[in-house]
């Protein structure tokens, strides 16, 4: 049965539930049926050499990650990197285990392919998720730990939960993305200033010298975001995240101004915000591309103006478990037509 098919049965249930689900059948699958893992990985994981690079020290077969919020939990880890993923980012995680806001916090928006979610960082906490990356780490491909603030930190403490995570995940995990532009939890965006990123990016490279990445929101003025970026490269920060969820309530036909928005909707946004950023910042930090990328000619576009990887999660609901697979064959073509050996040769061609 084709996810064309599933699709409808799975919309008709509560979009928390559906995830649920679908988190419920891969741990199975990992759980009982391990071997249906490597049948998954045979149908999907592309192997081509024009993919691979490496970056931040590490090798990525391919450009195409998993952005935060899919695995919160990191209990999906196997059969997602079986899907085809060239990285993959566990969390937005807190240092204690939360419930996050209140339901309903996740809309689908099926016209428009996108998703509206005020989940708030609902998580299980770093214990427990610190015990399930003990048991597979180091990982087959790049794990991310993306981090975050608990709700009840108020922000003049909000420093010492990031750096708690980062002690505590040093050795479990590849690199670090610091989430401070989720629209979920109150206040969190105020975080996005110079005095803070400052702060963080100095006071971390005390406790680790892995990579550590900021997450941007989209929704800054491309002046101030610039700014920001600035600070954090001045401060040893190892890449850029452009960008998180939009709180652009302009591009919704409904009533709710409250969560952020993912999918089509932020296409033409991101990529814009996107291609402003790296006309300044390209060359001198990695940049991973994130926001409303569902196709091979999306994904090579940010490539092109700057993005040495780019990241899904709301296509993943729509398009279904081959979407890595054609992004990825995608690729491979475009490149061919371009006259392009190996993706290196694409990234940034159109801001060199």
């Amino acid at each position: 049965m084709s996810y064309e098919q599933i699709k409808p049965l799975l919309f008709k249930l509560d979009p928390e539930n559906a995830h649920w689900l679908a988190e419920h059948s891969l741990r199975t699958l990992n759980a009982v049926f391990p071997g249906a893992l490597s049948f998954l990985a045979h149908q999907y994981i592309v192997n081509d050499e024009s993919l691979k690079q490496n970056l931040l020290g590490l090798d990525f077969h391919n450009p195409v990650g998993l952005a935060g919020g899919f695995d919160k939990n990191a209990t999906m880890i196997r059969p997602l990197a079986a899907l085809g993923f060239g990285f993959l980012e566990f969390g937005t995680f807190t240092p204690k285990a939360q419930e996050g806001n209140e339901k309903p916090r996740l809309f689908r928006l099926i016209k428009q392919e996108s998703i509206q979610n005020a989940m708030g960082f609902n998580n299980e906490g770093a214990q427990k998720i610190a015990s399930r990356l003990t048991q597979i780490y180091p990982f087959a491909v790049p794990l991310a730990a993306n981090i975050g603030k608990n709700k009840i930190t108020p922000n003049e403490q909000a420093l010492e939960d990031y750096l708690i995570l980062l002690k505590e995940f040093e050795n479990l995990c590849d690199y670090f993305v610091v989430n401070i532009s989720s629209p979920n939890t109150k206040n969190l965006r105020a975080l996005q200033s110079e005095d803070f990123i400052k702060e963080l990016f100095n006071k971390a490279r005390e406790i680790t010298q892995k990579p550590i990445l900021l997450k941007i929101a989209p929704d800054m003025s491309v002046d101030a975001a610039l700014s920001l970026c600035e600070v954090a490269i001045n401060s040893s920060a190892n890449g850029l995240i452009i960008a998180n969820t939009s709180v652009d309530y302009s591009l919704l036909d409904n009533n709710r101004t409250f969560g952020g928005i993912s999918g089509r909707l932020i296409t033409e946004k991101s990529g814009i915000f996107f291609k402003e950023l790296a006309k300044v910042l390209f060359g001198r930090t990695l940049l991973i591309a994130s926001g409303g990328i569902d196709s091979a000619e999306l994904a090579y576009d940010r490539i092109k103006n700057g993005a040495n990887l780019i990241q899904v999660y709301t296509a993943l609901i729509f398009k279904g478990p081959s979407l890595v697979k054609n992004i990825n064959e995608g690729l491979i073509e475009l490149l061919k037509q371009d006259g392009f050996l190996h993706i290196s040769q694409a990234v940034g061609v159109n801001v060199k």
